[in-house]
């Protein structure tokens, strides 16, 4: 009577155990899914980490080279040196051994071996190969090498603030490095060996290799040869003139690529001071694109390309100069007290006199002459291939009042990089094309194949062809006839710009300190090249553009028509000499005069007063032709 019940019971049992079979299989199946699916690579690679000894390879990082393929950073082989502390046999004799050869803390190491908790330790990265060879000498069990690389730069200090530095992982920190860092970085590769629960190489096994990918190279616009020209020029300024520093661009006019860039004080880049992380900043930036100036009478070059573009001026215009203007009230001097006279516009230009260039801006008006300046590239970043560009500072044109358009007209009262003026004179004499400045001209893979190749690229014309020939024919009579003489090379064509601007602190004029420049260009009928050079803060003696940079600039012209064959327009005739006539005790204009009548140009320090020195001084021999200066007493 009790039998379906005890039957409904044990099927009851039955299905109960089937079911609790069935989930516990079904979590198991679950669980092994989770394992497989969601676990297995992080699983097989903790395996792998049990049975194998795997070592880094670094990829090398690609080179840098100039125009012509000349090396400017590469690298060098080094090693990091690693231990495995439960496969060291004596380690005791191992931390002896690696302190001698690496020059470290015996007594470190070995509290690192007998304390370690993980399977391998880092000892010491970019350890040079006689070190390495004297440790495999050694014989010590335990101990593996990663080969890696070391960036070098076999031109260092030159371009140091263009190529910038890598750290110890060879990432980019400055400069190119930094900016093209992930086309330069590679990809890494590995080695990895059988080993034991212990560590140990497992005999009889081979080494298997992940090969790396090294970099890829950058073909820079630069030229190492003018490079380096640039390079002595700076520093040679500086030592001449005690200055604060010294600066030079040298751009291809056809292009926009910048052939040289060097600035003073330098570093260098192989063992930068990276314990004082102030110095670095400060010697790492590249004031040349990330600072700006005021850029003084350089940049009447744009008041006088303005002025022509827009037909405000005619070669039958004359222009009054008494030593001042009176603009809104105020009273504005030209740097030339007792004044030019009347003049036309190339004797303007030729004498830089400041009158000329606010009556020409004062024509234009501001939206004319904003318009102008906003095309030549002022008030916005290049756009060069470099990080931390700034763009310069134009007054907001709404707020722009009569007495500013003026001192704008001649390079007060507005602030620009070098890199822009540089840029912007190219576009004026190259036939007004502004081009993008840039520093790489092609990328390539390490097979050779080039994965990016610059071409030109035109931000605006800011000037005709015809304004242009019109401006480079007005600047060359600078060099040939005015306060550029300094600049010329016998037998070429060039033309420029002279400027010396008063530097500010602290919004007031700072007395005594200067920022003299040149910007030339040659040959002057068809340009190739534009030479910016800049000394910034130079040392008493003398100030003036046309004494104090007008010449390096020459020197590096120069340089760079022997370097390139360049063939003269004419034949260098040798040149002439005649004596420094004494003009102490006489009047600025007296002085003048008698100068003059010797065959040379002068620049007047001072407003008022007799003739208190001169430079060079009395009775010495003079170039017929140069720019001497005077200095009065008030």
């Amino acid at each position: 009577m009790n039998e379906p019940s005890n039957l409904h019971s044990t099927r009851k049992r039955l299905l109960i155990f089937v079911i609790s079979i069935t989930f516990l299989f079904t979590v198991l199946a679950a669980r092994l899914c989770y394992i497989q699916l969601v676990q297995g690579r992080e699983l097989q690679k903790k395996a792998a980490d049990q049975w194998y000894r795997t070592l880094p390879l670094g990829a090398p990082r690609g080179k840098i080279l100039d125009r012509n393929g000349v090396v400017l950073a590469d690298n060098k082989d080094v090693f990091t040196v690693y231990v495995r502390p439960r496969a060291l046999k004596d380690a005791r004799a191992a931390a002896c051994g690696l302190a001698d050869a690496l020059n470290l803390d015996e007594a470190a190491l070995l509290e690192k071996f007998t304390s370690a908790r993980v399977s391998e330790l880092t000892v010491k990265r970019k350890v040079d190969p006689d070190g390495v060879s004297l440790l495999r000498q050694k014989n010590i069990e335990g101990i593996y090498f990663a080969a890696e690389s070391k960036r070098n730069y076999p031109d260092s200090p030159n371009m140091s603030q263009i190529l910038g530095f890598t750290n110890i992982d060879n990432a980019g920190q400055s400069g190119l490095e930094m900016y093209y860092d992930a086309f330069l970085k590679g990809t890494d590769g590995l080695a990895y060996t059988n080993t034991d629960m212990a560590g140990r190489e497992v005999d009889d096994t081979a080494t298997g290799y992940l090969p790396s990918i090294p970099g890829c190279d950058l073909t820079l616009a630069a030229d190492r040869a003018i490079q380096g020209f640039a390079e002595y020029a700076v520093i040679s300024a500086q030592n001449e003139w005690q200055s604060k520093s010294a600066a030079m661009i040298v751009m291809d006019c056809a292009d926009g690529g910048v052939l040289a860039m060097a600035a003073t004080p330098g570093f260098d880049l192989n063992e930068p001071p990276r314990d004082n992380i102030d110095l670095l900043n400060e010697l790492t930036k590249n004031k040349l694109i990330t600072d700006v100036y005021e850029p003084g009478s350089t940049f009447k070059i744009f008041t006088t390309a303005a002025a022509i573009e827009s037909g405000k001026v005619s070669d039958a215009d004359r222009f009054y100069c008494s030593g001042s203007r009176v603009v809104d009230g105020q009273r504005i001097k030209c740097w030339r007290s007792i004044g030019h006279g009347s003049q036309t516009l190339a004797e303007g230009v030729m004498n830089s006199c400041n009158c000329v260039f606010m009556d020409l801006a004062l024509r234009l008006g501001t939206k004319n002459f904003y318009s102008s300046l906003h095309s030549f590239g002022f008030d916005k970043k290049t756009n060069i291939d470099f990080s931390g560009e700034s763009r310069g500072i134009l007054l907001p044109e709404q707020s722009v009042k009569q007495i500013d358009l003026a001192r704008i007209g001649f390079g007060q009262a507005v602030a620009v990089t070098p890199l822009q003026l540089a840029a912007g004179v190219c576009a004026a004499v190259n036939g007004g094309n502004l081009f993008e400045p840039y520093f790489v001209k092609s990328i390539s893979d390490y097979a050779g194949r080039k994965v990016f190749e610059r071409a030109p690229k035109i931000a605006s014309r800011p000037v005709s062809a015809a304004a242009s020939e019109k401006l480079r024919t007005l600047l060359e009579s600078v060099v040939v006839s005015g306060g550029g003489k300094k600049a010329q090379v016998a037998g070429y064509r060039i033309g420029g710009k002279t400027g010396t601007a008063q530097k500010y602190e602290n919004g007031r004029v700072a007395q005594g300190k200067y920022v003299s420049s040149f910007i030339g260009f040659a040959p002057a009928d068809n340009p190739r090249y534009v030479v910016l050079m800049i000394v910034d803060e130079p040392g008493p003696g003398a100030y003036y553009g046309s004494i104090v940079a007008a010449p390096y600039a020459a020197e590096v012209f120069g340089k760079i028509f022997d370097y390139t064959a360049e063939p003269p327009a004419a034949p260098a005739e040798p040149p002439r000499y005649v004596v420094m006539p004494d003009v102490l005790g006489m009047s600025a204009s007296e002085a003048a005069a008698v100068l003059k009548s010797a065959g040379l140009e002068c620049e007047i320090a001072g407003d008022s007063g007799a003739v208190v020195s001169s430079l060079p001084i009395p009775f010495a021999s003079v170039k017929a032709g140069d720019v001497v200066l005077i200095r009065l007493e008030g």
